[in-house]
């Protein structure tokens, strides 16, 4: 791993990691909160079926990505550059799956289902690009650890401040196109036209958060050896087993995006039918962004005194902690605003560990195969986030349809349905955030680098 040492990464260039990272989580938290609920309320397919399409979205991605990052990673831009080109080439197709996603083309249940699954699978390989070049090139940007925790500190205030604006704004932007109009509304078939709308705007950010990052930042840290030749996928995945920490940073990450997927696609269901109206949710994750913007600018400083094992873990113990009141009493507001500040401390933790943990993962590689696999790296991660985000949509849609949820009864839902909803904001995640305890406890990045670096001698 060397670096042209004349350059440093400066404000201008971590603005443009906050830009990119604001516009995908404003995406990503309209997509988290609305498309079930448009799966079965507006396109009026049944949940059970719309957890197949997760299941199968889930398979796409275990074949898609995989195949995605090979194949970026033999790629040679003219630029010398390995991952900053992808940012301009896939800002289009990223920003038009987007649309696509939300847009009701007004046919039959059974044609409806097949185009989203058509849809999503393009979506998804785009995203998959915009993920490579999103989580990859913190990493090279800068060889110092100060640095990288402070690009990742600003993708996490970015972060905080795209879920923000997505929690805070854009109910009110379905209301402002004409949506969820009445006092105690739920997205009906009436509000296609509102959410497509919505969706165009999201589109705009995907466009402009991928040039923005684009322009703005560059890639300084290159391979210590040159290689021409191209790896397999076999070789290529038995390099990246070699690490430990990858595997045991990746597992980690996939709770995190699991803990986290819960409290944004079910805070629909929460707010709707426990606190009576979809608006209901908007103060609950505003609260939850507040503390975790505040949080992200005092990550690197809560590393820097407790070290990077004890922050790991105690990313996790404040989230558990924060979830007792509401397990006891799931129906409090009271308790719903401190499971939501418990996840806005503990999650905003994790993510900058985990991110600056990604980036030192990716020297690490370089170290034990004389190879950097950046585009795998992060591609890794970017596979771990989606496959949360699949499971935690297909057990939602799973668990309410066996609790017999129905969109018709509005309000009136079974006790069941209830009973669930709010399990999977309370013990449900709890499990989860136990093995993401031992997964963070697993990690030892500097251990693993000295021993690779006595092997070499």
């Amino acid at each position: 791993m060397k670096e042209d040492n004349g350059q440093v990464v400066r404000f201008p260039e971590k603005l443009g990691f906050l830009g990119l990272s604001t516009a995908t989580n404003v995406v990503f938290n309209f997509k988290s909160i609305y498309y079930t609920i448009f799966l079965t309320n507006v396109l009026h397919i049944p949940i059970a079926i719309a957890g197949v399409m997760n299941t199968i979205g889930l398979i796409w991605d275990f074949v898609n990505d995989p195949l995605v990052g090979v194949w970026a990673n033999n790629i040679h831009f003219k630029s010398g550059e390995r991952i900053r080109p992808f940012l301009l080439y896939i800002a289009l197709p990223y920003a038009a799956g987007m649309v696509l996603l939300f847009t009701d083309f007004d046919v039959s249940v059974k044609m409806a289902i097949a185009l989203q699954l058509i849809v999503f699978f393009l979506y998804e390989i785009a995203n998959t690009f915009r993920g490579i070049a999103y989580n990859g090139l913190g990493g090279l940007a800068s060889n110092n650890d100060a640095d990288r925790k402070s690009i990742n500190a600003y993708r996490s205030l970015g972060g905080c401040l795209g879920s923000a604006i997505g929690a805070v704004a854009v109910t009110p932007l379905v209301k402002l196109f004409g949506g969820l109009q009445g006092a105690n509304a739920i997205i009906g078939k009436e509000d296609a036209p509102a959410l497509f709308k919505t969706a165009l705007f999201m589109g705009f950010l995907c466009l402009a958060g991928c040039l923005l990052q684009y322009f703005t930042t560059k890639e300084r840290v290159k391979e210590e050896e040159t290689h021409e030749d191209k790896i397999s996928i076999k070789d290529t995945y038995a390099m990246l087993f070699k690490c430990k920490s990858w595997i045991w940073n990746m597992l980690y990450i996939m709770c995190y995006g699991i803990t986290q997927q819960f409290i944004m696609t079910n805070i629909s269901y929460y707010a709707a039918y426990i606190l009576g109206s979809s608006a209901s949710a908007t103060p609950v994750l505003a609260v939850y962004l507040v503390v975790a913007i505040i949080v992200s600018a005092l990550a690197p400083k809560i590393d820097a005194i407790l070290g990077r094992k004890r922050t790991t873990l105690l990313a996790v113990i404040v989230q558990i902690v924060g979830k007792i009141p509401f397990i006891i009493n799931p129906y409090s507001m009271v308790n719903i605003i401190i499971n939501a500040v418990s996840m806005g401390i503990g999650g905003t933790l994790a993510f900058v560990i985990f991110n600056t943990n990604r980036n030192n993962i990716s020297d690490l590689v370089e170290v034990i195969n004389h190879r950097r696999l950046d585009t795998m790296v992060s591609m890794g991660d970017t596979l771990a986030s989606k496959v949360a985000e699949a499971l935690v949509g297909l057990g939602i849609t799973s668990a309410l349809a066996w609790a017999g949820f129905d969109e018709a009864l509005k309000l009136n839902q079974t006790a069941a349905t209830k009973t669930t909803i709010c399990a999977m904001l309370g013990w449900v995640p709890c499990i989860v955030l136990a093995l993401m305890a031992y997964f963070g406890y697993r990690i030892d990045i500097e251990k693993e680098k000295k021993e690779a670096l006595a092997g070499r001698e």
